[in-house]
This record gives C-alpha cells, structure tokens and sequence, in this order.
C-alpha cells in the first residue's frame, strides 16, 4: 500500500521545532521557539497538551518517563512525562544548548551547546559529567552510539567529529561541511545517526547526499542520493529496526531509502517547501512525524508495504486532496527555481478509491494527473519510473508507485537524464507574491509596494524622481499581483477568479486628458502571466502563450504568438524582449529562448528566439534593459550578462555577483544598470535572495568585471579593461542609428580610455619582446597611436618591428584609397543616374541628420597615404595629427564597410542655399563637409547636427524625425546644375584666414569613367624621383614612395598647396565643361551664388538669409560648377 500523507498542523510559533514519539509510539511531543512543549495524542488531536518549559526550546528527547529539553536560558531541564512537572537541572552551559539527545538505554544524556562544548551526564546522577573539547564552533547536533561505545558531533567549524566516551578522546574527524559562524547561519543543522542495533553505520546529510561511514574504519561505504533532492539535506533518522533511512532538505523533500537494496522508496514534498527541521520514527509503524522551521507538525503514514495500523497516532480520516496538493506547483517550479509567486491548488481529486493513480506523494501525482483520473503522461512515468523497486512484488510495489493499467506495467527502467521542473513566470524586481508585504517592482523608474494584510489591501507607488510624478496610493481591490512602471505609466495586472476574468489596467498618468486610467478584460480562460511598459507602448504574454500589446492609451496593437510559456518580459524605449520556455531542460537546467524584437515605426525582430545562456543548473532571476538600452538578465549564480551588438549579438558575462557576497546565502538583488557610469544597482540580501520591504533596504553600486584570463598580471587586467570599454561603449553606435543624440565628449573620452590601455599593452609587448603580438595589438590602434607606435619601436631599436608597422600602414591605406576610389565611381554613376533630365533643379546631397553619422579621417591628397589606417573598432577625426591622449582628439562611429564616408556629428549650421528633392535621399556617401573643428564654429555646434547650444547627456531624448524636405545635413553638397548631367566636384584644399591649422576637407569626384586625376604629391614626385634616387639608390618604388611621402611633408604648406593647385590645372584642362574656378574673395562669392542661384531655379521658396562672417569663410572652401 503506497505511502499516505496527512495535511500538516500548526503546532508552534515560526522557528525550529523538534519532535519525537513516546516509547510506545501513543503520542508525539513537540516543542518549539514559543517554550512550549506540546502532546499530541493523534495529529487530528485538536486540544493537545501543552506546559511551558522556557522561553524558547530548542531540542527535546523522551526516554521513559523522563522529557529533556533544551532552553534559552543555557541549561538542559528534565520534566515529568506526560504530567510536565520540572525534575530539575540536568547540566548548564555558558549558551543555549542546540541538540539533546538519549542514549539507547536512556541513562545519558548528551547535549550540544553553542560555546562550543560537548556533555555527556548521566540522567540519575548529573554530577558524573563528561565534557568533549575540540570543535572550533557551536555545536549543531549529536548521536549516541547504539553500543555507548562513542559519540558522534557536527559543528558549524565545517567538521564532524567521533568521540569515545570512556576517555573523552577525539577518535575521527572529517571536513564535510560548510564552515559558518552561528547555528542560525549554517546551511543545515546536519542531525545525524548511527544505525540502529550494532551501529554499523553513521549516517551524515551532506548537501544533497547521504554519507555512510563504516563503524571502527571510519571508511566512507556509499553514498545515498536521489534526483528528487534539489537542496542540501538537513537531517537523517533511522527506524528502529535500522533497515530504513529517512532525510529532510532545506526545501521540504522527504525521501526514505531501503538500506539492503540502497534503493528510495518514499518521496515526499512538504506542502509549502518549508525547511524540515525535525524527523522521528515511530517504534513500531512506518510512520513517520516531521516538524518545519514555521513551527509546523506532520505525519507521513504506510511507508514501503506495510499495513496500515490502527494505532491511535494513524489518523484515518478522509484524504483531502485539495489540501493534499496545495503547495506541489512549488515542487514543479521548484522552490529552487523561483520562489516569486504563491502556491497555486494543485489538481482537483475527489474520488480516494481509485487505486490506479494513488499518488506516491502530491508532487508526482501532480506530475501524472493533468485534468482527470484518464489523462497519464507516459514521459513522466517514464522519468520516474526508477522508483519502481523490487521485481518479485508483483501487487505491492515496494517504492509506493502508483498501479499502472495493465498496458504500461511493463515500462523499461530509465536511468537517464531528469527532466528539470519549468520555472514559473515572474516580474524582474519583485518578491514572492504570497508575501503580506512585497515589492511588485522596482526598477530604475521608482518602487511599487504592496501590503496585502488584515487591514488594507492596498498598492504604494514612489518615484525616484518626483518630478516625474509625485507618490501614489492606491486601492487594490482587483487583487493585483504583476505591476511594471515607467516615466509615463503605471501599469498593473491580475490573475483571473471564478467570478472576473485577468485584467489589464493602466494608469497613464502622463496623459494631457482627464482620463487617466484604463482597462482591458482578458478573454475568458486566459491568464497574464507577465507585464512591461516601453515608450508609448504596453505589453503583456499571456497562459495562451500570446504577446499582446496596447499603446499606453489603451489602443490593442499587434498580437503575436510565442512558441512557449513565458518567464519574463522587460521592455525599454521601442525594445520588447520576451524570455521563455523554449523546450524541457535536463538535470537541473533551465531551457530557456529569448526574442528581441524593435516595435517603432520600423518594426523588426533582433532575436529569433535563440537560446538564452544560462550557468548550469540556475534559472533566471532578472531580466531588463541598462538605462542606455543594452539588454541584460541575471541567473540564480549571480552571472549578470549583457547583449554585445558588436559581436553579432551575443551574450557576454559582465559580472558575477557570486564574487561580491560575503557568505553562501547571500545574495544580490539587481535593480537597475547603467553603462555610463559603469553600475550594476542592487540591494544585498543577507542569508536570503530578496529583500524585505521594511526597513527600506539600501542600495549597493557593484562593479563590472569580464571573466578574462589572468587578470591579475598587468596584461590580463589592461585586456580586460579595453574590452570592457569597447563592450560598454556599443551603445552608442546604437543610440546614433535610432535617433538619440549623445555626448560626444563621452565618446571621445571612451576612444581616448581605449586607445591608451592599446599602447600600454603594446609598450609591455615590446618589453617582452613579443614583436608578433605588437603588430596584432597595432592593428586595432587609430593612426595617431600607430605613429606612436611607430615612434616608440623605432626608440626600442625594434626596427624590424618599426618596419613591419610602416608596412601595414601603407598596405591599409591603400586598401582604404582602393576602397575610396569604388565608392567614388559608385556615387558618380548613381549621381548620373538620378541626375538625368533634372538639370534645372538643385539636387541636394546629404544623409539624415543623427542616424548613420560616419566620421573618417581627414582626407587630404592621396599622397598623405599613411593618414589611412583601418581600424577595428572606431575611426576618429584629426586634426593636425595631436596627441591621442589630449582631451582634443574626437571619437568616432563604428563605420560600415564601403562607406568611407566624411561627416561632422558635430556641424549645425544651415544650407541657406539648400532646395529639397522630390527625389529619395540616395544612402550615398556624401562629400563635401565643414571642419569640425574650426573654433569659430563651436559655439554654434551641436552634438546631433542640430544646432542645440546645450551639450546632451549621454542617454538623452529620442529626435523626433521631421519631414526629409526639411532634415539639414552637415554633408550636404552645395551645387548648381550644369547644362549636362555629368558633374564633378573637386578636391581642394584651402588654408583658412588666420587659422592654418583648420582645413576644408572637399572629396574630389572624377567625371572620367576610371580615372583619378594625379595629385599633387605624385607630381611633385615625378620631379624629384631622381633627386631621391640618387641619394638612396638602392630603394625599390614603396621606400622611395615612403620616402617622397616624408620629404613632401617637409615642405611648408604654401609649396605643398602650389602643387596641389598644380596638379588641378592639369585637370581642368582635360575638358572645357569641367572647368572650376576659385573665387576671389568670400564676400564676392556669396552675392555671385546667390544670383546664380536664383536665375537656375525658379522654384526656390524663399530667398537665403545673410551669412555672418563665419559662415562666409567657411563656404568660401566649396567649388561650384560654372553655369
């Protein structure tokens, strides 16, 4: 006859509670944390005994009409049983005693106490002591000897120790557990117990196993384990005839095991996964009492096949179910998984009488039955059928399975993986939903409490910030149990009743209108499972595994379907993520699939449901969005993980709170991520994984930290600390492209951080002669730094070395003209073909302002060739080639390949000569650009091609895309029409008034199909090559280029710029219609433009406004074309 389990009883106040069985098995006593002792004649008994021994009891033992207790006033007492009467003192301490403990005979007693100290008295003379020192810790627990021979202690030093009585001598030792401070802190209180009768074996819960030690070797025999414990074993009890061994965990799994087949017969998961704190046998029945930390007593009846007995402890009232089951969703979330929501009722089974599914315990019947007696989940008798035990019974299964028809009896024995119970939904940034008083969420918005108690039902909302909105209180009469919040709305969801179906209710709050708040009613028999709010819009995945998703002022949107059960959902900005079950995961872990998905006015999907990464054996425990916008989660290990855009959209570990935790049971709870500063918000949990809501916890900063090799050398910790900047600084390529203007200071600090940790690294490369791994580090370097780099190997007397960067600097740039060069004649034939028959309109080069912002380096001649250098990661503007590591040098965006593309992020003013086009704007790299850094420009600048004069924060306000007629580029080709529709527009560069050190920048663009026209550089080197020659005459055509490139910047700038002017003439002659002219002066420039273009376009809306001065000398660098 399977095993039985009655419904618990509360039997004491919250805290440990001991329990044990009289002699003859008539009773159970129990004390616990209020200093009651209490009898119990049955457990329906409903008016037990009850006398008061102290004002706490900590342990208790009963042995022929004698009961010792242990109580906080550090003395062990006797008391007359069953009248309760005190029979005085047995022993003190100079603390509380934690463990009492018989002998078998019950003429001793031995108690453990917290100093540290071991007791052995005898009962009937307590003068005649023995005292055991040598633990380095309070005591946790004891056990006799059956034989009286020795004694066995667990300490919370880490150590479990045998004595030998007779001389008080320390005979064994082992380190099996985990080293704490106190008995309130030890991860179990380790009850352990010699077999019964010749005391064979000693029996030790060690985390999740049951170690058995063979008397007088000490030798480990074996170990006990089994799949159904998840948590660490807190207490072992033998039957008395020694042929069972019982084990409670921390989270409420009972499991009996068969010593002669080794095999477990029973399991049993407590109704509310409390931690199981007492266990006895009785003396003569397979029943067995336990009693839990929350003061709790409970019986387990009928285990393995024997008869149920008609003992007046054996209860035989009905088996309610309902009761029965309460609570097993934990098991299948597992209280391991996630305790974030409150036990839901388990299957609803009326009919007691149907011996095919008589459930082993409630959480494998929960497992089997899923709407009726008839509905079996092979798979799930399958994965458990290693609890079939003992072939020769045929009737009688010996481990309590539950009778299969006659069609599955015959099920192979699977001995493979276990499937891991799903964790259950949960919001990020909220505790447990049974709590009274709990956070429904707090994120980096404000706080949302909710008391839940006998005086108000009610919701607390509080704002960091209040000026976003002041504090809220609100009723709850719906019963919320989800809440998310953002800068704009409230919102709040339910769990659906028999009487209402779940509800959706928004409170948008920053609403202009009067009506704030609104509801949706989900259909009928569909649940919310979990909430998020993004800007201007609302979401929420429901059981029928469904996404639906509202504007914030209650308009339903798209709907879509998710291929499983949602855990979690966040949302930031236009980003939703989605985690969910993607399949069963195995032996612990989670199998978990994540989408990203962007819901603006492009709507698209990042990931496609790939698998999320979690550390074996955790679950997920928070996920969200850094203020900056880059998704994160967190798993049960304490590995925060972050989205790296830069690497195809991986995942990246970036700290592992684990780390940061003094103790094993504490934790971090994340509530909220920021980039820049780097900052992992979190609350510190101290022996618990969430924190309470009084008193108001405090916040904790913790640092990132990439799990690189080796980061305590110098190497190792310069590598981890790029890479962290590169990966934190991804943002912002993505912030660019959707529109948010950014603090190029922020950037331009980043690039600088970065590019001075690469030539720290290769400074300690050359040390180390490692000239290999120095060009590798070079080629992640600006050009700035690679001159540097340069510099500093040739100062090393590393000249092969210095040599080989010289070389890769050649071959990048000329892969970059090359490159260059393409997308030149692409943008031409592109121009030729949008231009045709549009001759008498002003067609207007540019790219969107903000998205895309490419900037390069500067492009002067084509023979400045070492001015190119590819890059890995960031190009940067120059100017006149500055220190890298001053505050000056500008960083830059992330380009993409064939897109040379010259831009200023930095440039606000307006084209006064501009004309929209009807036609699209051609993603074509533009040319022709201000300087950016010209100083009379940067009052004026703005950080986003407008002309905003504040700078902007790092993060800041989405742009709100205007018309394309209207956008402005700082990239915008200033060009009339010429009678044909070929054009060119020429390279030049001009030294501005009084500033010789800003310069116009003008991308030269051929008419010619396939030809460059020469520079002035390469003129001037055809001239001088024989000068070169001469000097050098064993220089093959690179060195003696390498060598012109340096002489012709030894020129002063007006010989450089005569021959650069040199070389044009010779390209305006190539064609009459080509011709470019150059403007005598800025002022008379503008009144001639200004004429042409009003007699080329009639459809000009508006006449320019006047330019300053500024703005004169800067478009006095642009050429036109002659009419």
């Amino acid at each position: 006859m399977p095993s039985a389990l009655k419904p618990m009883r509360y039997g004491h106040t919250e805290g440990h509670t001991d329990v044990c069985f009289n002699d003859t098995g008539s009773c159970i006593v129990t004390c616990g944390s209020d200093g009651d002792v209490r009898i119990w004649q049955n457990l329906d008994d409903d008016d037990p005994t009850s006398f008061n021994v102290g004002e706490k009891a900590y342990s208790c033992a009963l042995k022929d009409g004698r009961l010792i207790t242990a109580v906080s006033n550090n003395t062990v007492q006797i008391h007359t049983f069953p009248e309760g009467a005190p029979d005085g003192i047995l022993t003190r301490f100079t603390t509380n005693a934690n463990h009492v403990i018989f002998n078998s005979d019950g003429t001793k007693v031995a108690a453990g106490s917290s100093d540290f100290m071991v007791k052995v008295v005898e009962v009937t003379d307590s003068s005649k002591q023995k005292t055991f020192r040598g633990h380095d810790a309070p005591v946790l627990s004891l056990s006799f000897d059956p034989r009286d021979v020795y004694l066995a202690s667990a300490s919370c030093d880490g150590s479990v120790r045998v004595w030998k009585i007779a001389d008080q001598t320390c005979t064994t030792s082992w380190p099996l557990l985990q080293k704490c401070n106190d008995v309130i802190n030890a991860k179990s209180i380790c009850r352990l117990g010699w077999q019964p009768g010749n005391g064979k074996l000693l029996a030790i819960p060690v985390d999740k196993v049951v170690k058995l030690y063979r008397r007088e070797t000490w030798d480990s025999q074996f170990d006990l384990s089994d799949t159904f414990i998840t948590e660490t074993l807190n207490i072992v009890a033998w039957s008395p005839c020694g042929q069972y061994l019982a084990a409670g965990s921390v989270d409420g799994c009972i499991v009996v095991w068969n010593m002669e087949s080794q095999k477990c017969i029973e399991r049993m998961k407590h109704e509310k996964n409390y931690t199981i704190c007492g266990l006895a046998w009785h003396p003569k029945y397979k029943q067995i009492a336990y009693t839990d930390t929350e003061g709790n007593l409970g019986l387990l009846e009928d285990i393995g096949d024997e008869k149920k007995s008609n003992d007046k402890v054996t209860s035989t009232a009905t088996k309610d179910y309902n009761d029965l089951f309460d609570g097993d969703d934990d098991y299948l979330s597992g209280d391991m998984i996630e305790p974030q929501s409150s036990p839901k009722t388990g299957a609803n089974e009326e009919d007691a009488d149907d011996d095919d599914l008589k459930p082993t315990s409630g959480n494998f019947r929960r497992a089997i039955i899923d709407e009726d007696d008839n509905s079996l989940d092979i798979g799930m008798i399958k994965a458990n059928s290693n609890l079939l035990e003992k072939e020769d019974d045929d009737d009688d299964e010996t481990g309590g399975f539950p009778a299969l028809p006659p069609s599955s009896t015959q099920q192979p024995f699977y001995d493979g993986p276990m499937p891991t119970p799903r964790q259950k939904p949960f919001q990020s940034g909220s505790t447990p939903a049974h709590l009274m008083h709990r956070f429904m969420v707090w994120n980096s918005v404000g706080i949302i409490r909710c008391y839940n108690d006998e005086q108000d039902n009610a919701i607390d909302v509080e704002f960091h910030d209040t000026s976003v909105h002041h504090a809220t209180h609100l009723p709850n009469s719906l019963n919320h149990t989800m809440a998310d919040l953002s800068t704009e709305a409230i919102l709040l969801a339910c769990e659906s009743t028999e009487e209402l179906t779940s509800k959706l209710h928004c409170i948008h709050f920053s609403s202009w209108d009067a009506n704030k708040e609104w509801t949706v009613d989900m259909p009928k028999d569909e649940d919310i499972e979990a909430i998020c709010l993004g800007q201007g819009w609302a979401a929420c995945a429901t059981s029928a595994l469904l996404v639906r998703v509202f504007t914030v002022g209650g308009v339903q949107k798209e709907i879509f379907s998710l291929p499983g059960p949602v855990v979690s959902m966040a949302g930031h900005g236009e980003q939703l993520m989605v985690i969910y079950h993607r399949g069963t995961g195995f032996d612990g872990d989670q199998c978990l699939g994540v989408q990203l998905m962007e819901l603006g006015k492009k709507k698209k999907q990042i990931l496609h449901g790939d698998p999320l990464s979690l550390t074996k054996k955790s679950y997920l425990i928070w996920v969200g969005f850094s203020a900056e916008g880059t998704p994160f989660y967190v798993d049960s290990e304490g590995i925060v993980r972050m989205l790296n855009r830069g690497l195809g959209y991986t995942w990246i570990p970036v700290c592992n709170m684990r780390e940061h935790c003094k103790g094993k049971s504490d934790h971090y709870w994340v509530v909220g991520i920021r980039e820049n500063p780097q900052q992992l918000r979190c609350i510190p949990c101290k022996g618990a994984r969430f924190p309470p809501t009084l008193p108001r916890p405090a916040v904790a900063i913790l640092s990132f930290k990439l799990p690189y090799c080796q980061v305590a050398t110098e190497k190792g910790q310069m590598e981890e600390q790029y890479w962290r900047s590169v990966v934190f600084h991804n943002h912002m390529d993505y912030l660019s492209k959707n529109g948010y203007e950014l603090d190029e200071s922020a950037k331009s600090q980043a690039v600088k951080e970065q590019q001075e940790l690469l030539m720290k690294l290769f400074a300690l490369s050359c040390k180390l002669e490692r000239e290999f791994r120095c060009v590798e580090l070079a080629d992640l370097m600006t050009q700035n730094v690679v001159n540097l780099a340069i510099k500093y190997a040739s100062r090393s007397r590393k000249l092969n070395l210095a040599q080989r960067l010289s070389e890769m600097a050649v071959e990048k740039a000329s892969e970059l003209a090359a490159a260059l060069e393409d997308e030149e004649e692409e943008e031409e034939d592109f121009r030729k073909h949008l231009n045709a028959g549009y001759s008498n309109s002003v067609t207007e080069w540019r790219q969107q302002p903000v998205r895309n912002v490419h900037q390069d380096q500067e492009v002067e001649d084509a023979e400045e060739t070492d001015t190119y250098e590819e890059i890995e990661e960031t190009p940067e503007v120059h100017k006149e080639r500055p220190n890298p590591f001053s505050k000056g040098v500008a960083s830059a965006e992330v380009t993409t390949p064939k897109s040379i593309v010259i831009s200023s992020s930095s440039q606000g003013r307006m084209n006064p000569f501009k004309v929209s086009s009807k036609k699209k704007d051609p993603v074509v790299p533009s040319a022709n650009v201000l300087d950016t850094m010209s100083k009379y420009s940067k009052k004026n600048c703005s950080s986003s091609s407008r002309a905003v004069n504040k700078q902007s924060p790092p993060v800041i306000k989405p742009l709100i895309p205007k018309p394309k007629s209207k956008q402005i580029s700082a990239a915008s080709f200033f060009q009339a029409r010429a009678p044909n529709s070929s054009e060119k527009v020429v390279e030049e560069r001009e030294e501005k008034a009084g500033n010789e050190s800003h310069e116009v920048k003008v991308t030269a663009q051929e008419n010619t199909e396939n030809r460059r026209p020469k520079t002035g550089f390469q003129m001037w080197l055809e001239e001088n090559r024989a000068n070169i020659l001469k000097d050098n005459p064993d220089l093959n055509e690179a060195e003696v280029i390498k060598e012109g490139m340096s002489r012709f910047r030894l020129l002063s700038s007006e010989e450089r710029m005569a021959w650069t002017e040199k070389a044009k003439g010779g390209t305006v002659n190539d064609s009459a219609e080509d011709k470019k002219r150059k403007r005598p002066t800025a002022d008379e420039d503008e009144v001639k433009k200004n004429k042409e273009q009003k007699s080329e376009d009639s459809n000009l809306s508006k006449k320019p406004k006047p330019l300053d001065q500024s703005a004169n000398v800067k478009l006095s660098a642009f050429a036109f074309k002659q009419s």
